[in-house]
């Protein structure tokens, strides 16, 4: 994987990244915008990580602390880079982030339907933790 280099996102990768989302990403966010993308980066410049060989967006993943919990969002590998060690690359600089930052545990959201997303937060080494129910409220409603 040495020809894969990983880097924080910044304001002018964020229409690369909504495009690679719609071919590489399964399903979408309220926050899957330009405005939403910009106020990540704005707040925390090191969140959103991206994986990129020979100059081309091969990867994503939000790694988001809030000074108490790990949170990881959007992880995506682009189809036809799949199964080549990129998904696994990125949690690894994420965890790395999470760590120096003084994070315990990292919590992911991922699609019940989504099994191939499952298998590789499985082989990641996260796991569901069935006794918690994930609730959401979308505060533009």
């Amino acid at each position: 994987m040495s020809d894969l280099h990983i880097r924080s996102a910044t304001p002018s990768d964020i229409d690369t990244v909504l495009t690679f989302w719609r071919t590489a990403a399964e399903g979408t966010s309220i926050s899957d915008d330009h405005d939403g993308m910009a106020r990540l980066i704005t707040r925390d410049p090191e969140a959103l990580l991206l994986a990129e060989r020979d100059g081309v967006l091969t990867g994503t993943v939000i790694a988001g602390f809030d000074g108490w919990r790990c949170h990881l969002y959007r992880l995506a590998v682009h189809p036809g880079h799949r199964r080549q060690g990129i998904g696994a690359a990125l949690l690894a600089a994420a965890e790395e982030r999470f760590r120096a930052l003084g994070g315990r545990r990292g919590d992911a959201m991922v699609l019940d339907r989504n099994e191939p997303a499952q298998h590789a937060w499985r082989a990641a080494g996260y796991a569901p933790e069935p006794q918690w129910s994930r609730w959401v409220k979308h505060l533009d409603a």
